[in-house]
């Protein structure tokens, strides 16, 4: 399974330094020296390497600066820009916090709402400014439901189900519908 852990920016310097747009919540666990990531280039892009190794990290105002091995000066560092970077994980790998999860822990797993009726089923996550849960309901319609406590309570992974506090239009339509 593979997790989107950042997207190279801008260079830093001369000697092939990068900025990294972090997209993970765990980025001491992700951008470690030796570790090797996947990279996806932005359509167009003449950038050819498949993977990156990380060769030193350092945090500069907030923002994470990574040194690569395969990329030696500015000029390499300008063509990585855009990059997509993500990392392997294993199956059961869990995040750190138990508060979160892997998007492959969730997909798949039984919708109920709180009385415990089956709702659907969890078909994928949006990611943005508040992450979403894409339900896909026995009619198939799909629900997109704000992954807040207040309104996903109960997060069950073992189980194999997902609670929700089910509101009329969230998932269930509204009656007149």
């Amino acid at each position: 399974m593979e997790v989107v852990v950042g997207r190279i920016g801008k260079p830093h310097g001369i000697r092939g330094e990068v900025t990294i747009d972090v997209r993970t919540d765990e980025p001491e666990k992700r951008y470690i020296p030796g570790v090797r990531l996947l990279a996806q280039p932005p359509r167009g892009s003449a950038f050819s390497h498949a993977t990156l190794q990380v060769r030193r990290i350092r945090w500069h105002q907030s923002v994470l600066l990574v040194a690569f091995d395969e990329l030696s000066d500015r000029n390499e560092a300008e063509a990585a820009r855009g990059v997509v970077l993500r990392a392997v994980v294993q199956d059961d790998e869990v995040p750190d916090d138990p508060d979160e999860y892997y998007d492959h822990q969730l997909i798949g797993l039984a919708a109920h709402d709180v009385d415990g009726t089956l709702l659907g089923e969890v078909s994928g996550l949006v990611h943005g400014a508040q992450d979403l849960l894409q339900i896909k309901t026995p009619d198939g319609r799909d629900a997109l439901v704000p992954f807040v406590e207040a309104l996903v309570p109960e997060v069950d992974i073992a189980g194999g189900r997902v609670v929700i506090a089910d509101r009329p239009g969230l998932v269930t339509p509204f009656e007149d519908e």
